[in-house]
């Protein structure tokens, strides 16, 4: 379906030709995987790039089943409430915290006051990761959020524009899980059987940290 990550931006970029040009809209790209694709959506639409660094929280035993995801600011959304997530979340709060010293380099994280957050990731299998961005980016002043992905399982697509659920935000307020909402998802492709993201890739082979960091430093702010 797509050669690789550059060719997937280019083709998603083709359904975001509202927002180009747009003063107050940029792209957040969740690494790694969805940097190449990213950047190749700000590049077409003429915006900014940053990036919003979401990691999964896998079950433990089986770490490629995502349980949960965090983000930015605490961010927490649990998938899986029955699981023990205790070590997991520290061990990858630790490592979100490496991923953006490392990948910044210094720099300060875009401002999205007020702002047209287009959130762009390689695919969607649960959503999870992709959620917590979401409340992540409402959490710093968006004021519209956008979820943008080439290819995902449809129910996790269509999920992403509903509130999450009770125990995906256990102990959290009705406005905190209204606030996981995103105002648009556009997926290209919601294939069935979905089977995995990378399936839908001829190559996908995962960005470097140092690609991530060098994209990231070529980009040139307004």
């Amino acid at each position: 379906m797509f050669r690789d990550r550059v060719d997937a931006g280019r083709q998603l970029a083709t359904l975001l030709g509202q927002y180009r040009d747009v003063p107050d809209a940029l792209v957040l790209a969740l690494p790694r995987g969805g940097v190449p694709v990213g950047a190749e959506i700000a590049r077409a639409l003429n915006l900014p790039l940053d990036i919003m660094v979401v990691r999964k929280l896998g079950l433990p035993g089986h770490e490629e089943y995502a349980a949960g995801a965090i983000a930015a600011g605490g961010v927490r959304v649990i998938g899986e409430p029955w699981a023990d997530l205790t070590l997991v979340f520290e061990r990858e709060q630790r490592e979100l915290a490496r991923r953006e010293r490392a990948y910044r380099g210094g720099r300060a994280p875009c401002d999205l006051g007020g702002k047209t957050v287009i959130l762009v990731d390689d695919g969607l299998a649960t959503g999870l990761s992709m959620r917590a961005a979401i409340i992540a980016a409402r959490s710093l002043g968006a004021a519209k959020v956008v979820a943008a992905v080439p290819v995902g399982e449809a129910m996790a697509c269509q999920a992403l524009a509903q509130p999450a659920t009770a125990s995906e935000f256990a102990g959290r307020s009705d406005l905190e899980r209204m606030g996981s909402r995103a105002d648009e998802v556009v997926c290209m492709h919601m294939p069935d059987p979905f089977h995995a993201v990378g399936a839908w890739y001829g190559v996908f082979d995962p960005p470097s940290d140092d690609e991530v960091r060098d994209t990231l430093a070529a980009w040139s702010r307004p």
